[in-house]
């Protein structure tokens, strides 16, 4: 019993030595981010002012504050157009579909358009795809930086 007091007195003992951690020092790590003075990123929306309802351009971040912004100046921002489904792609004279990645997600409804469900299929540069239904052949058209190379994708 006197064993456990004395331990126990030498615990407290112990944890009233150490120092405390002082308040100061946490503010001090989070000073600097709190009041930098650096210009504000311009994909973040300045947000609605309070009591009103924010519209798109107050609200939207990234990606779709890029576009709404470029839409504002009258730019396309994005090219939403449908691939060409007037004709059936070839192996010898495919569907190029323009990507500025090393692969693309490509939905086919048929030639003419919409003769068939929407079947999708992931185009890489390696090889050429045909719609298992209705067997128009699409080929990636890469348009990025040529210096830039992945792994093999498997």
């Amino acid at each position: 019993m006197f064993r456990a007091a004395v331990r126990s007195a030498g615990v407290v003992a112990r944890t009233a030595a150490r120092p405390k951690p002082s308040v100061a020092l946490r503010a001090l790590s989070t000073t600097p981010a709190r009041l930098s003075e650096g210009p504000k990123p311009e994909l973040f929306g300045p947000g609605a002012k309070a009591g009103e309802v924010p519209t798109d351009e107050n609200q939207a971040t990234g990606l779709e504050r890029a576009q709404v912004l470029a839409e504002r100046e009258g730019v396309e921002l994005f090219d939403e157009n449908p691939l060409d489904s007037s004709r059936i792609g070839t192996l010898a004279d495919p569907i190029k579909v323009l990507s500025y990645e090393h692969s693309r997600l490509v939905g086919c409804t048929g030639s003419p358009a919409e003769s068939h469900e929407l079947l999708w299929m992931n185009l890489t540069q390696q090889k050429k795809r045909r719609c298992p239904e209705c067997g128009s052949v699409y080929e990636l058209d890469y348009q990025g930086d040529s210096e830039v190379v992945l792994h093999e994708l498997h």
